[in-house]
């Protein structure tokens, strides 16, 4: 018998706000959590926008002294974790440990640390570097904490891959589960990235929004006047699970997964290949390995990144998968509203995208003010839409020429 799985639970935070409930409000509602940097002073900065995650206490979820340990990522992760666990109702036993994991990435990790620790040596030298730099910093042990904490004891890494990361992580988690070396999976994405060092990088690059003076309306994904990315940070959690395990205890099931595709551009460290090749390769490779066909697909939670390169080439890569479906397809970009979490998107977005199942709803893409003749198809523009939609996809694609794509139905029986 074929093993089936389900999203049990889902735990997120974003520049949207520090529950699930909350961002899905503020999703619908298509508020914008785009604002100035306030971590450091921006005055030399190109950029000076981004979502930040406001009001966030790591003391409502970590011990204090354990605080200083762990880089902020580790620390929305588990905060994350903790409400996806809770929204799932799964609890963790040392009879069902060794058969629940933990598989959560991260794009650059503990780069807010690192950056700490390097001003600490380079003022007074190497026997004042904490002996928990290393841990504190170390993606993997985002999940290892997660593990610690909770007792799972069954898969425990990090996928890495840019902007895919989250996305790669659910996929894997996926299959770990559907080939039977685990029950459940604690699984997403994690990042905390908002540091002068990441901004001065990603700015070298062109890569950013310079619409300072209207941060809620920098991040217009597929809109003809964009400018760059919004760089964000947050975490987004599911509890993959095992169908028969989910329902044995009465499980809340949101969506299910029923297709994973990944491959590559092979074309370049930062951009996509013009044509969309890669990407309408990748979903066309979720949609096979669901079983469906492209015409039974609803919804994209699109990339959707807001650069010129990304929109276009997403669809032109829509185009490529669906042909004449792409023009009944509904599409949205919820980067339009929490900006690019990078590593953490895919969670945040896989999220978004079963919720869209659960409720009958799409989250739009706001900011879509100016049609752009390369960015034809439906985006949802600006208002969320009620539908009755059965099939959904979320891409990610990353630097490396990677690309990832999972796929979602309404759950029946």
């Amino acid at each position: 018998m074929e093993r089936r799985v389900v999203i049990t639970g889902i735990g997120m935070i974003s520049p949207l706000g520090l529950t699930t409930a909350a961002n899905w409000e503020a999703a619908v509602n298509g508020r914008s959590g785009i604002g100035p940097i306030t971590r450091f002073d921006t005055s030399r900065f190109d950029t000076r926008i981004a979502g930040e995650v406001k009001n966030f206490d790591p003391a409502d979820f970590i011990e204090k002294k354990e605080i200083k340990k762990m880089d902020r990522f580790m620390h929305l992760a588990i905060a994350a974790s903790e409400e996806a666990l809770a929204d799932s109702g799964l609890k963790i036993t040392p009879e069902n440990a060794e058969r629940i994991g933990v598989v959560v990435g991260s794009g650059m990790g503990g780069l807010e640390t690192l950056s700490h620790n390097e001003n600490i040596f380079n003022q007074h030298g190497p026997g004042r570097v904490s002996a928990f730099f290393i841990p504190g910093c170390v993606i993997n042990l985002a999940p290892g904490q997660i593990s610690i904490r909770t007792g799972a004891k069954g898969p425990n890494f990090s996928p890495v891959s840019a902007c895919a990361t989250g996305t790669h992580s659910i996929g894997e988690a996926y299959h770990i589960i559907k080939r039977g070396d685990a029950d459940a999976i604690i699984t997403g994405g994690a990042e905390s990235t908002i540091t002068p060092l990441a901004v001065a990088g990603f700015n070298s690059m062109k890569a950013l929004s310079t619409r300072n003076d209207e941060p809620e309306k920098a991040s217009r994904p597929f809109d003809a006047n964009r400018d760059g990315f919004v760089m964000s940070e947050g975490a987004g959690i599911l509890i993959l699970e095992e169908l028969e395990h989910a329902k044995a205890r009465g499980a809340k099931i949101y969506a299910e997964i029923v297709g994973f595709g990944m491959n590559s551009d092979a074309y370049h460290i930062a951009a996509p290949v013009p044509d969309g090749s890669g990407a309408a390769k990748c979903m066309q490779l979720a949609i096979r390995s669901a079983g469906l066909r492209p015409e039974d697909v609803d919804y994209i939670n699109a990339h959707g990144t807001s650069t010129p390169a990304n929109d276009a080439t997403e669809t032109a890569a829509i185009k490529m998968a669906f042909g004449e479906h792409a023009s009944k397809l509904m599409i949205s970009s919820t980067k339009s509203m929490t900006g690019h979490l990078l590593g953490a998107a895919g969670g945040v977005e896989t999220a978004f995208t079963a919720l869209a199942l659960y409720h009958r709803i799409v989250p739009p893409t706001i900011n879509y003010e100016n049609p752009d003749p390369a960015c034809d198809l439906d985006y949802v523009p600006n208002q969320a839409r009620k539908a009755d939609i059965r099939v959904a996809l979320s891409n990610s694609f990353g630097f490396g020429s990677t690309n990832a794509c999972i796929a979602l139905k309404r759950y029946a029986e």
